[in-house]
Formats: C-alpha cells, structure tokens, sequence
C-alpha cells in the first residue's frame, strides 16, 4: 500500500476497501480510473446565491480536465457558500462555519490534495482556513475580477463608485431616475469586485502568501486565461499530491510577511487583516497587528487602483499582476519563500515585468511612501484598530474632535439625516456594537453615511470610528475594527455625545480623552452587554469568538494540527481484518 491518503480508503483486501471502492463504481468509476491514480478533491464554493461565483461550474471543469491530463482522479464536493450581499448581518458570521465545513469535508474524505475553488469575499480565508487547518497539500484558485460595467460613459468599479453616487442621491443632485439607471448598469458579469476590494486584496494576499499560481490572482474571471488557470491548477494539484506539500511547508512567517508586504503595496482592504490573523493562528505562526504596522511602514504604495487609487484589478493584471509588483518591492519580499509550485517564490518573479507605470508605480517613486493600512491604540482601542490611510483624507488624519455616538446601525438609519442632530463637520461620528459580538458577526458597516445637510455643503468626508468592519471598496476617514468591541466591555461601550476623541494616525493614537476612572464608572454602570443569540450556531459563535486583534476565529480552532489529525481514527486500524 502506497503512501497516500486515498490507499488507506480503496487500497484494503479488506470489507472497508471493498466497500470504499464499490461506492466509487456506483459513479460510474471503474477500478482502472482508480488504480494507482491519487484522488484530487475539488472543493467549489459554487452557489446561485452568490453571483461573484457563479461561474465556478466552469472553472471546476477546468481543474478537473486538468487533473486527468496530469494523471489524478478528480473528485468535485460542494460546501456552503458566503455571499456578502444577500447574507445578513453578515457573511463574516458564517466564515468560520464555512471553514469548519470545508476541514471537516478534507479530513474525513479519501483526498490526497484538495483545489479550493473561491471568490467573494468570505469564501477565500474561509476555504484556506479549513485547508491550513486539515494540513493536506492544497491549493487555491480564485475565481477572478467581474468585467468593469460603464455608466454613462465612465467605467465603473463595483463598489465605490457606487459609494460616490448614494452621495450625489442624498444630497440631491442625482435623481432617484438616474439612480434606477446605475442600478441597471452596474453589475456587467460574474466574478468579484473589480476594484481593490476584500475579494480582490484576498486572491492578491493569497499568491503573495504561495498558495496560488503565480500571476493568477488578478486574470478577470471572464477571461479564457482564467479557465486555462484552472487546468493548470488542477494539473498542480496531482504533484502536489505527489510530493505530499501540505500548507504548513509553505504558511511559514515569511509567507506572511509577504502578503501583509503585497497588502500594503496594493492599497488593499482592511478586512484582509483579519483574515490573515486567523490563517496565521490556524498555522501555529504568531501574528500581531503590530507586524501589520512594522511592514507599512516600510513598504511604499505602489498600485494605482479604486479606491485608493483610479484603476481598476483589470488593468493590474495587463500591467503585470501581482509578480510585477512583487518584483518592484525588491528586497521587501523574502523571495525565499516556499509556494506552491514547489519552487521558491523568486523564480515566479524572475521574469515579471511592468507594463504601465500609471497602475504600477515605481518604488522610488511611490503613490505614497508608506502602505495602505496603519494600526492604532490608545485609550479607545487598548488592543488596536485600523485606518486604511490610503483611502483616507489626509488632513483628518490628525484630528480633534467630539463624538456623536450611534447605538448600532438602526440608530444610524433613524437619525444620521435629521436635521436637530447636533454635530459639524469636525465632529466624530462613533458607531458601537457592530463587532464580532455586538453584529453580531461584525458587518461593513464601519464607512457611516456623511449626514444630508453636511453634505449639502460639501463635506465629503469625516473622522468615523466603529468596531464594525467596512468594505474593502469604501474609503474615507473610517476607524475600524476597535478592540475590544464594545459588547465585550470595550472603551467604545462607555463613550457619550460630548466626548472628545483624538486621532493621530501618525502617532499610532486613538484616544478617548477622559480620565481613565470616568470611563471605568461608566462600564460598571451600564454592566455586561446582552447577547444576540441564546442558541444555535449563534450561541456557539458569541461564546468561542474571538476579537478583531486576534482574527476573530473561533478559539478552539486555532493552532496546527498534528499528522494523524489528517486521517480519521477508524481507518487507522480498518474495518474488519483483511482477506
């Protein structure tokens, strides 16, 4: 019996191979295409409720032709499926979920590699935390950019420009018509966002990282390269099977450090902070938002894409994708690095070269001479926050002003326009419980409307603090991800309209300027925060989840798992005896 995974299923002269092998027949599957052939499973995240990935039938297609042209069997599994738009409150609720299905899905099945098929946003780190965790040789495939829809002659990105356009209606000059208008023209084909959002920061992190093909991240999804990418995937998939490669090789500190590097470089979204915190706790890597910090500041924004930027990931990919401008970063990437292909990470940029300096700057001379993301603490945020400074107004990047508390998103819905609310525009406009707990599940909804009659008067932008999350396609001058949240007996729970807030992105600062004893008197005061769910799943995730600092993971998932977690316990010893 071979070393594979899949032999310890079909291999036995036993009653439990003969029983394994039979139910591979009733597909029709005879022993020959199973003979000496590893098993590539193929984990699709497919779904008609999520229309970014609603092309992965296709693409599935494709990496399962090209793991027959490599010698492998595929095998296609379908998991849940996290779509931003439709699941309320939100996907990120159900990312662990979803990460939980796709391990238990590897670890219990007769897989020797695993192609993770994913695109929005949640369905990338959900797969790729399930895979880290089940520790067999994996590999990603992400499902590519949406074709950029044109409104009225402007090529549109598929989430801020929309931001811009909610603006014009509300402060009416855009009629309710024209809006009609964009909705009808804003969505031109499946495939995620086509901007910097989290889908497009993620499947860029995730080839930074080494678990992807080079130079696949940024290929539209209605390309044909993109179907060639996955034949190439599936084919990849059957070597890795074969040298046993498993995520643990690769998902090394350097690894890491690469992604947060290329993160910085893209201007991509905070989210993908979160995301690679709890990728890195599955690994066994420490990970802190203070490394985020460390590497922005030393790397330079390179990539001239919405919404920190005017391009959209299309025309990244033309100039070069992500290689061109890992390549740039030049020494910034440990070019050391393991990736998938089995080779270290330099030779896949060896040959990268850009090809439009407007969407890929040069690092001598950057957009900006630091990364997109800063972290700050203080007073308000003991364990840490976000600002995506590249999307950011920089003259309220050092900032004093008085909070205009929000109770949660309904108290922003029912007040943010009316006209006695008191606050300018050098007011701070703080929303809480809108975290992990508070959300629950810690929904986008951190980029807090400009009130009507501001925006009346052309402020377009405003200091926002939350411990919710926002989309990687928003911008402004948003604090996000507060910790702790304020339902966990955060600082931010004890905050009153009046309060004075500091910001200094520069300075790292984030400070609620009261005597440290008010604030204290005020949290015993108003006690422990109820909770949203008393059963179910979201009992079991309001108990065992963790703050934004730490990726917000469950805490029982966190950490690698040893060799024998990889194979169910049954089948150590088989069934019955052998014949």
């Amino acid at each position: 019996m071979s070393g594979r995974r899949s032999e310890r299923w079909f291999g036995g002269h036993d009653l439990a191979g003969f029983i394994h092998r039979a139910s591979l027949h009733a597909e029709g599957l005879s022993r020959e295409a199973l003979a000496g052939r590893p098993v590539i499973g193929i984990c699709n995240s497919w779904s008609e409720l999520v229309h970014c990935n609603l092309h992965f039938r296709g693409l599935a297609a494709a990496v399962k032709r090209g793991v027959l042209l490599a010698g492998g069997l595929p095998l296609e599994f379908p998991t849940i499926s996290l779509g931003e738009n439709f699941m309320k409150p939100s996907a990120m609720l159900f990312r662990n979920l979803m990460s939980m299905d796709v391990e238990e899905s590897i670890r219990a099945n007769p897989l020797d590699a695993v192609v993770l098929i994913g695109g929005c946003d949640k369905t990338v780190p959900a797969q790729l935390m399930g895979a880290v965790s089940a520790n067999v040789p994996a590999i990603m495939l992400t499902g590519g950019p949406s074709r950029p829809p044109f409104f009225r002659g402007r090529e549109l990105g598929a989430g801020t420009d929309l931001w811009h356009y909610v603006d014009e209606l509300r402060a009416g000059r855009m009629t309710d018509d024209e809006f009609a208008e964009l909705e009808a023209a804003s969505s031109a084909s499946v495939g995620h966002c086509n901007e910097m959002g989290t889908a497009s920061t993620m499947a860029a992190v995730v080839e930074a990282l080494g678990m992807s093909l080079p130079g696949s991240a940024t290929i539209p999804a209605v390309d044909a390269a993109r179907v060639r990418a996955a034949e190439a995937t599936g084919a990849r998939a059957v070597a890795l099977a074969e040298e046993g490669l498993a995520p643990s090789r690769i998902l090394e500190p350097g690894a890491f450090d690469n992604a947060i590097t290329a993160l910085m470089a893209i201007g991509g979204g905070t989210n993908a902070v979160i995301h690679l915190l709890a990728i890195a706790g599955r690994a066994g890597v420490p990970l802190t938002l203070d490394r985020f910090h460390e590497l922005s500041r030393c790397t330079p924004l390179l990539v001239n894409v919405r919404p920190g930027g005017e391009h959209l990931v299309e025309q990244l990919h033309h100039a070069g994708g992500i290689p061109a401008v890992l390549r740039e970063l030049g020494e910034l990437v440990d070019v050391n690095a393991l990736t998938v292909t089995g080779r270290p990470l330099g030779d896949a940029l060896a040959g990268a070269v850009v090809h439009d300096r407007d969407v890929i700057a040069p690092r001598d001379a950057p957009l900006q001479p630091e990364g997109g993301i800063a972290v700050v603490r203080g007073s308000l945020a003991p364990d840490g926050a976000l600002v995506k400074r590249s999307a950011a107004s920089p003259e309220l990047l050092r900032h004093r002003g008085r909070a205009v508390v929000f109770e949660d998103v309904h108290d922003v819905a029912a007040r943010i326009d009316d006209p006695g609310l008191e606050l300018d525009r050098d007011s701070v406009l703080v929303l809480r419980n809108a975290g992990p707990r508070g959300g629950p599940g810690m929904p986008e909804w951190g980029q807090l409307p400009i009130p009507k009659r501001l925006l009346e008067q052309g402020v377009t932008d405003m200091v926002r603090i939350s411990d919710a999350r926002m989309s990687g396609t928003a911008f402004g001058t948003v604090v996000l991800h507060v910790a702790p949240e304020a339902a966990a007996g955060g600082p931010l729970r004890a905050v009153r309209d009046g309060d004075p807030i500091v910001l200094d992105v520069d300075d790292r600062r984030l400070d609620l300027d009261l005597p440290a004893a008010e604030v204290e008197r005020r949290l015993a005061e108003l006690g422990p925060a109820e909770p949203a769910y008393r059963r179910g799943y979201g009992a079991l995730y309001l108990e065992h989840v963790l703050q934004a600092n730490e990726g917000c993971d469950f805490d029982f998932l966190r950490g690698r798992s040893s060799e024998d977690d990889t194979l169910p316990l049954g089948l150590l010893s088989g069934w019955v005896g052998g014949w």
